[in-house]
C-alpha cells in the first residue's frame, strides 16, 4: 500500500477551516432563514430552484437530478411541502409514472419574501467579511473543485 500524501500545516489549517467555516456559516443561515422566513434549507432550496424554472415547474426526477438529491429525498420534501401549500404535485403530461413538482403562488410569494433576508443573512455572515480579491479567488477555487467533482461523479 502506497503511503499517504498527509496534509502538511499549511495545508490542514485549510483543510479544517473549510470545514469549520461550512459547518458554522451553514447552520447560521439555516438559524436566519428559520427565524425570518420560516424556511427549512430544503423548503428554500427547492422553491428557489423551482422559481428559476420555466413556469415554476419542473419533472421530480429532473429537480432531484439538478439538485443533487435523491428522488425519494426530494419527494418526502415535496409532501411536507404540499401540506402547506407551497408546491403542487401533477401527473407528468409525458409520462404518466413521473410527477411534476409546481410553484404554488403561495410558493412564489414565499420565496420573493424570503430571498431579500436570505442574500443579507448570506452577505452579513460571509460576502461582506471577505474583500473583493478574496470572492474574486473564492469564486475560482470553487469553480474548479466543482468541475472536478462533477467530473468524478458522471465516471
Amino acid at each position: 500500500m502506497e503511503e499517504p500524501r498527509w496534509l502538511n500545516s499549511e495545508e490542514d489549517r485549510a483543510w479544517r477551516g473549510y470545514r469549520r467555516l461550512s459547518l458554522l456559516l451553514d447552520r447560521q443561515l439555516a438559524r436566519d432563514l428559520a427565524a425570518d422566513s420560516q424556511l427549512s434549507e430544503a423548503d428554500y432550496d427547492v422553491l428557489s430552484n423551482l422559481g428559476e424554472t420555466p413556469g415554476g415547474r419542473i419533472r421530480l426526477t429532473d429537480l432531484a437530478a439538478h439538485m443533487r438529491w435523491s428522488p425519494s429525498r426530494l419527494s418526502h420534501q415535496v409532501a411536507r411541502m404540499r401540506q402547506r401549500g407551497l408546491v403542487t404535485r401533477e401527473a407528468s403530461p409525458d409520462d404518466g409514472r413521473g410527477s411534476v413538482i409546481v410553484l404554488s403562488d403561495e410558493g412564489r410569494r414565499t420565496i420573493e419574501e424570503a430571498a431579500p433576508r436570505h442574500v443579507e443573512s448570506v452577505r452579513r455572515h460571509f460576502i461582506d467579511l471577505l474583500t473583493p480579491a478574496q470572492v474574486q479567488a473564492l469564486a475560482a477555487l470553487s469553480d474548479t473543485v466543482v468541475e472536478h467533482l462533477v467530473k468524478a461523479e458522471s465516471e
